[in-house]
């Protein structure tokens, strides 16, 4: 009879136990079903977060090109009507020079005649050209040109740049007035004849391979300078360089060409130059 009490009592704990068992796992299936829903509903909210991010940077990509194209077409218009209007105004003033030129030189044929009635004669009739008038204003005004697009990629760049490096920091504006900025392309002719240069000038490469002998107004060192320069004024430059060693630097025109020392460029190692040293891990200033 003891043994048939203790048996009821432990069937009842163990079935209380089984009871408890089978709810945890009740719970535990409902979760996990749960978890598996929130998964998916993460897997597709992600997709098509992604989706809208790429449509948007695709649609901002596009309305930049379209911006980009059109505002160079208007400068490459503009250039061409006023460098048209230059072509003319010294067209006008040579032909000016040359009527000049020869007035003065049948002034000084009469001046040499010594038969006094021919001298009269062709005095007379000698006519000085017409006056020279002013020269004429060329037709480029560059505020005119950027028009609304200056603020625009202000703006523009202080979001992308400027907060996007800083979160949280207030965006500075991004000067890109004309006077402070020059588009540079680099000069075939002072090349080195292991570079090659690419996309219009605007990128140079270091190969194995030679392009051939190097023309006498190229570097032997391993140095390319830049088409633009610049007198006076504040001028803002970009530069891409890659993850090797670079130098990068400002210099006077009579910057030497031959290699005089071991280093593969004189940018910064005299008087004629300023140059910064850009390797992966470090920084120099070379002057």
């Amino acid at each position: 009879a003891l043994l048939d009490a203790e048996r009821l009592k432990r069937e009842a704990q163990l079935r209380a136990s089984l009871e408890v068992t089978q709810q945890q796992a009740t719970q535990a299936e409902g979760q996990l079903l749960e978890l598996q829903k929130q998964s998916s509903q993460i897997q597709n909210s992600a997709c098509i977060l992604a989706s809208w991010v790429s449509g948007k940077f695709s649609s901002l990509l596009q309305a930049l090109e379209m911006q980009h194209t059109a505002a160079l077409r208007s400068i490459e218009v503009a250039k061409t009507q006023a460098l048209a209007q230059a072509r003319d105004e010294e067209q006008r003033l040579r032909g000016h020079l040359e009527a000049v030129a020869r007035h003065g030189c049948r002034i000084r044929e009469l001046l040499e005649q010594v038969d006094e009635q021919t001298f009269l004669q062709e005095s007379q009739l000698l006519q000085p050209p017409g006056p020279l008038g002013p020269l004429t204003p060329l037709q480029w005004d560059e505020d005119q040109q950027l028009g609304d697009l200056k603020q625009l990629l202000s703006r523009l760049c202080g979001l992308l740049l400027e907060e996007g490096s800083h979160p949280g920091a207030p965006a500075k504006p991004v000067d890109l007035a004309p006077m402070d900025y020059r588009n540079l392309t680099f000069d075939p002719v002072s090349a080195n004849r292991y570079f090659y240069l690419s996309c219009q000038d605007q990128q140079v490469k270091h190969c194995l391979q030679s392009r051939g002998p190097g023309g006498p107004g190229s570097f032997e060192l391993w140095q390319v300078q830049c088409a633009q320069s610049f007198q006076a004024g504040h001028h803002y430059w970009e530069v891409c360089a890659s993850d090797h060693s670079v130098t990068l630097g400002v210099s006077y025109p009579q910057l030497p060409r031959c290699r005089l020392g071991p280093h593969t460029d004189n940018i910064g190692r005299g008087p004629c130059s300023w140059g910064l040293c850009v390797q992966e891990d470090s920084l120099q200033a070379w002057h």
